[in-house]
């Protein structure tokens, strides 16, 4: 059976794409079969893709970063770096959540070892005028993979994300505290706090720079 994750976070920039790309990278060396898509992007610039959350999905999967290659795994793609319903509405558009929401359960029936749909910004960022991407999980009900980050701070947001994904009964697979640039807080004394408050949920940490071999056991059947 298919190993799914929907990876989300507590914000933007925290690590999604740095996450969900080294989870790609570890389960292709361990032979397994990837299908990987980030639906909604903001903030993308059509002449940059190989910089873009989505040219860095691409680059893990070993897949050139052509036009195909982009609306196929980002189909939904605004330049606004703004919350999906600003950064569409600039564009004179909406977000259609129906279908979003049923190209997200289409993707969990790929034929592969590993199905992982990347997020966009936080769990509470509004998709249109109704939804956010707390919506988006439910409709899904795939098993949540939250990336969070390991500045001053973190572990409110990160309790509160944990909160509203119970809220809505979201199946909280694990919890990976990205390390990042800049922590205030030593990484150890910051993981080991998420983990006594979030538990029993899984807490992985992964180092700045590291290859993701931190998360291998989330790729375990």
């Amino acid at each position: 059976m298919a190993k799914q994750y929907f990876v989300t976070s507590t914000g933007t920039g925290i690590g999604k794409t740095y996450v969900t790309a080294a989870l790609i990278r570890q389960a292709r060396a361990k032979q397994m079969s990837v299908a990987a898509t980030k639906p909604v992007i903001s903030g993308i610039d059509k002449h940059e893709i190989a910089a873009s959350d989505t040219g860095a999905l691409l680059a893990a999967l070993g897949v050139a970063p052509t036009l195909e290659m982009v609306e196929k795994i980002s189909p939904w793609r605004f330049a606004a770096p703004l919350a999906p319903n600003m950064a569409a509405r600039a564009e004179g558009k909406s977000l259609d959540c129906e279908a979003l929401f049923a190209h997200g359960r289409a993707a969990l029936h790929e034929k592969a070892d590993l199905i992982l749909i990347e997020g966009v910004g936080g769990v509470m960022v509004p998709l249109d005028q109704k939804n956010t991407v707390l919506d988006w999980i439910a409709a899904l009900d795939a098993p949540v993979l939250l990336v969070v980050g390991a500045y001053l701070g973190t572990i409110s947001h990160t309790l509160t994300a944990v909160a509203v994904l119970h809220m809505r009964a979201a199946k909280l697979a694990a919890i990976v505290v990205n390390e990042g640039e800049g922590a205030s807080v030593a990484f150890d004394d910051t993981l080991a706090e998420i983990a006594k408050w979030a538990a029993p949920v899984p807490v992985f940490g992964l180092r700045r720079g590291a290859d993701g071999a931190a998360l291998a056991r989330l790729l375990d059947p």
